[in-house]
């Protein structure tokens, strides 16, 4: 008995953090990700043309960007328990008061700036950031886990929308996501913690190394990236964060146009019912648990992160080509099955990949900024999406437009130098020798 009692070890905190952050990126995501189900609904009530309502969603995409470097500083500064804590908050509220639209600017401001805004806090780029504080060797698998937020938000609660606002009004909707949104405060406080040694502990639940007797004054060893940086401006001097941040780039031109246009795109070029629509955005959802997690196990166990990456964006642009060339509900399944596997995916790999090059110093702004870029390409492909449906009456020009792009960018990713510069493949070094 005492000898069983000896060798049970608690459950790591760290996935605690990782299970708080999960429903936190569940219920914040998804929230914003349900936009598309409110874009027919809303345009009919008030008149409004598909341009009009697509400035509402892009503006959103590009305030979120835009803030979410300075939000990565005062993550790396501060923390960013309170971060998360107060973005929720303002979220939360905000997106109950979308309630009461009653005009375009109201739109505009309420969710293009307000909640947007208030996304920074407990986005996906922060709460990854706070996944490679608490692990080390399970870093790409926890930040996957943590990713998989995104998917079970559109998995759940963009059909869960559809539900409400055909049972009800899309006012009701809205109400009902604000109070779910909430329901996350009391979680992120008792749960979300800075870092493993705020509780005394180290990354991955590891045992702090006893250092042998044999050696009065051991030399530590560390290992340090060649590209490692104090201040997020460092980073910019390579090469690497520019062929992640173009990448993340097209990322976000192939999702964002997605989250507001897919339900659209199915309702009127593919002539299926709302519901219909939101399942297989549902489904679709699904598949992306299923390949975040994948991604982040697969780049943990093999190795080759930028492979992986890079393999993913192909995938997602040869989903387009299905969705493009097979005029059918068929296509649509045979789409959101090849894009449900690579979706989220890129998260776990590029912020992952993005630790092992440049450190966890500035984890928090790096990841911020290669976010800003994902973001500008959602604001441009939603914007887009909607002008050229006002021209044509179609959405099949802006997304082949936007599926072009990711071939390109399967290229960036996998000419990134990883071997060279992650952290995985260096050799242990002197402390004294690693600040020459």
């Amino acid at each position: 008995m005492q000898t069983t009692e000896k060798t049970k070890k608690p459950i790591y905190f760290g996935w605690y953090v990782c299970a708080a952050a999960v429903f936190i990126g569940f219920v914040s995501v998804g929230a914003r990700n349900s936009f598309g189900v409110f874009v027919i609904p809303m345009s009919e009530e008030f008149g409004w043309s598909r341009l009009t309502v697509s400035i509402a969603a892009a503006l959103g995409v590009f305030t979120n960007g835009l803030i979410q470097p300075f939000v990565g500083q005062l993550f790396d500064r501060t923390g960013g328990r309170n971060v998360i804590l107060v973005g929720l908050l303002v979220l939360g509220v905000s997106t109950i008061l979308l309630s009461l639209t009653f005009h375009i600017l109201f739109l505009v401001f309420m969710f293009g700036f307000v909640a947007s805004m208030a996304q920074g806090g407990p986005a996906l780029s922060n709460t990854a950031a706070l996944m490679a504080r608490w692990f080390k060797r399970r870093r790409a698998t926890a930040i996957s886990i943590n990713s998989a937020a995104l998917s079970l938000g559109g998995l759940i609660m963009v059909p869960f929308s559809m539900y409400m606002l055909q049972a009800t009004s899309w006012r009701t909707a809205w109400i009902a996501l604000g109070i779910i949104v909430l329901t996350s405060l009391p979680l992120a406080y008792f749960f979300i913690r800075e870092r493993p040694s705020d509780l005394g502990l180290n990354p991955d639940g590891d045992p702090t190394p006893v250092p042998t007797t044999s050696e009065p004054n051991p030399v530590r060893r560390e290992v340090k990236g060649p590209l490692e940086v104090e201040n997020w401006r460092e980073s910019f001097k390579s090469a690497p964060i520019w062929q992640m941040a173009g990448s993340y780039f097209v990322c976000g031109t192939t999702t964002f146009v997605l989250s507001v246009h897919f339900i659209p795109f199915a309702i009127e070029d593919r002539g299926i019912s709302g519901t219909t629509a939101a399942t297989i955005f549902g489904y679709m959802m699904g598949l992306n648990i299923i390949g975040a997690l994948g991604a982040g196990l697969l780049s943990d166990k093999i190795g080759g992160t930028k492979n992986w990456l890079a393999l993913v964006y192909f995938m997602r642009g040869c989903a387009y080509v299905c969705l493009l060339t097979i005029d059918s509900v068929a296509g649509l399944w045979i789409f959101a099955t090849i894009a449900g596997f690579s979706w989220v995916a890129t998260l776990p790999l590029t912020s992952s990949l993005t630790a092992d090059v440049y450190g966890l110093k500035a984890m928090g702004t790096i990841s911020g900024i290669t976010f800003m870029f994902h973001q500008f390409g959602g604001f441009g492909s939603v914007l887009l999406a909607g002008l050229l449906f006002d021209i044509t009456g179609s959405y099949v020009l802006p997304f082949s437009i936007v599926a072009a792009l990711l071939f390109p960018a399967a290229i960036s990713a996998f000419t990134i130098k990883e071997r060279k510069y992650s952290i995985r493949y260096q050799t242990p070094v002197s402390t004294a020798a690693a600040g020459d």
